[in-house]
């Protein structure tokens, strides 16, 4: 499961970029970080297998949270990959905060969480088929990027622009993605252009073509007119 999300991160990323990522205490997290963010590199010319060599800048943090009676009570912030500068730096150019935390994801899914009963941990409302779960998370995380601002971030640019109260920013604004707020009319009527068309792959061994044949194959012509046997001969009496 953590392979394939990181290799979803992976596609929605520049490729060798510095990249700044972040997650809990799960130990199954560097180790997928570190197999998804590498590319094939060809040790030199000829046949043989390419290496498997991984982003040179990458920055692998983990925030670790302690709770006691339903209350956070420490946390532990620590790099598994990386310089303390560099991750700084990466941190203040996401306007993510100042320190290591996990907070934008966490609210994240505490949206998905109260607008999609199917999520709550105590509830009646079970997901009877996997497309339609999947219909309402899609419809919840675009609605949450482009048609809802952010309270933080909106406060953030009326303080920038010297305005008071909040200028409406969403999180694909603040990606630069879009210059305004979009209706939720404007989201479902949006048209995206297909996918270019990619020949599918054939199976299989590949036909031999008649250039590529080693010895020449000596073709037997076939007759113009075929006799019956004794059509020739006299009848006998």
């Amino acid at each position: 499961m953590a392979n394939d999300l990181l290799l979803l991160v992976k596609a929605c990323c520049q490729p060798l970029v510095a990249l700044l990522v972040l997650t809990d205490g799960w130990s199954a997290y560097p180790g997928s970080i570190r197999r998804a963010f590498r590319e094939k590199v060809k040790n030199g010319a000829g046949r043989g297998r390419s290496r498997m060599l991984a982003w040179p800048e990458i920055v692998i943090g983990t925030v670790i949270k302690k709770t006691a009676k339903k209350r956070v009570v420490e946390i532990i912030r620590r790099l598994t990959q990386g310089g303390a500068f560099e991750a700084i730096a990466l941190l203040a150019a996401s306007a993510g905060g100042t320190q290591l935390n996990t907070a934008l994801i966490e609210r994240l899914n505490a949206t998905f969480r109260e607008r999609l009963a199917s999520l709550t941990r105590r509830c009646r409302h079970a997901a009877r088929k996997v497309s339609g779960f999947q219909a309402g998370m899609w419809l919840v995380g675009c609605t949450y990027k482009w048609c809802w601002p952010h309270h933080e971030r909106s406060r953030r640019a009326a303080k920038a622009q010297a305005r008071h109260g909040e200028v409406p920013v969403t999180p694909a604004m603040a990606s630069r993605l879009t210059d305004h707020v979009w209706s939720v009319r404007e989201l479902l009527t949006f048209r995206i252009p297909p996918p270019a068309w990619v020949a599918p792959k054939r199976r299989g061994r590949p036909r031999t073509r008649p250039h590529a044949c080693k010895r020449p194959v000596s073709v037997r012509p076939r007759p113009l007119l075929r006799l019956r046997k004794g059509g020739l001969c006299p009848p006998t009496v």
